[in-house]
C-alpha cells in the first residue's frame, strides 16, 4: 500500500462481514480506513514498508509519518491477534499505530491484559458503535501526537549535532545555571569567548534565554 499523511485506521480481522461493516461505520465518519483478513497479511504489509529495520520501526529510524491506528481481533485462524500485538510492541509500532483490540465476551480477561502491557484499549462484540468510533479518534489523535513529538525529538537530535565539542562544554555550564565569569574560569577561556559560544549555542538550538535551552534538552530525557 501507498503511505499518505491521511490518518488510517487499519481494520484485521478474518470476518469479512466485520471489516466491511467497520469500513462503512468509519467512512460515515469521514474516517480512511483499510482492511486486513489476517495478521500476517498485515505484518506483511508493515515489513514490505519498513524492511530497513526489521517488523516495524524498532530503532526508531523509520516511523511512519502517518497517524494511524489497529482495530485488532483477538482470535483469528493462524497467526491470532495476540501473537500479532506482541510483534508490534517489540518493534514500536504500538507506539507509533495504539492498538484496539476487538474481543468476544470470553477474551475480555486476555483483552484487559494487553491495555495493561500497551494496548490503547479493547471493545467487546457487539460494541456500541458511536462509543468505538470515539475510541478510534482518540487513538488516531494519541498517535498524531507521538509522532509529532517524535519529528520534535529528531529535529532537537540533529540541532545537537550541530554543536561543537566546546559549544557542548558551555551548553551544559549555562544549563546548570552557572554565569559567564564561571564558565570561563571553569573552561579556561576568556568571558568574551564564552559569550561568543553562548550566542552561538543559543542559535543553533532555537532558544533565546537558559532557562528556555534547559526545559528544551530536559525534553529529551
Amino acid at each position: 500500500m501507498n503511505f499518505t499523511d491521511t490518518p488510517t485506521v487499519f481494520i484485521v480481522d478474518d470476518d469479512a462481514s466485520v471489516r466491511e461493516g467497520m469500513a462503512w461505520l468509519l467512512r460515515t465518519r469521514r474516517l480512511l480506513s483499510e482492511s486486513f483478513e489476517s495478521a500476517e497479511s498485515f505484518l506483511s504489509m508493515l515489513q514490505s514498508n519498513f524492511q530497513d529495520t526489521g517488523n516495524g520501526p524498532s530503532s526508531g529510524q523509520h516511523w511512519p509519518r502517518q497517524a494511524a491506528c489497529v482495530l485488532l481481533d483477538v482470535r483469528m485462524p493462524g497467526m491470532s491477534g495476540l501473537a500479532l500485538f506482541e510483534q508490534l510492541l517489540s518493534s514500536g509500532m504500538a507506539q507509533a499505530w495504539p492498538v484496539i483490540f476487538l474481543t468476544g465476551h470470553a477474551d475480555v480477561p486476555t483483552a484487559v491484559d494487553s491495555v495493561k502491557r500497551g494496548a490503547f484499549d479493547f471493545c467487546e462484540k457487539p460494541f456500541s458503535d458511536n462509543a468505538l468510533v470515539d475510541r478510534i479518534e482518540q487513538a488516531l489523535h494519541l498517535s498524531q501526537e507521538r509522532l509529532t513529538a517524535r519529528k520534535e525529538q529528531q529535529r532537537l537530535q540533529s540541532r545537537l549535532l550541530e554543536l561543537t565539542e566546546r559549544e557542548r562544554d558551555v551548553m551544559q555550564l549555562v544549563i546548570e545555571g552557572l554565569p559567564n565569569k564561571l564558565i570561563a574560569d571553569q573552561l579556561d577561556i576568556s568571558v568574551r569567548t564564552v559569550e561568543v559560544h553562548r550566542a552561538r549555542v543559543f542559535d543553533k538550538m532555537e532558544v533565546k534565554s537558559a532557562v528556555e535551552l534547559a526545559n528544551l534538552m530536559r525534553s529529551l530525557s
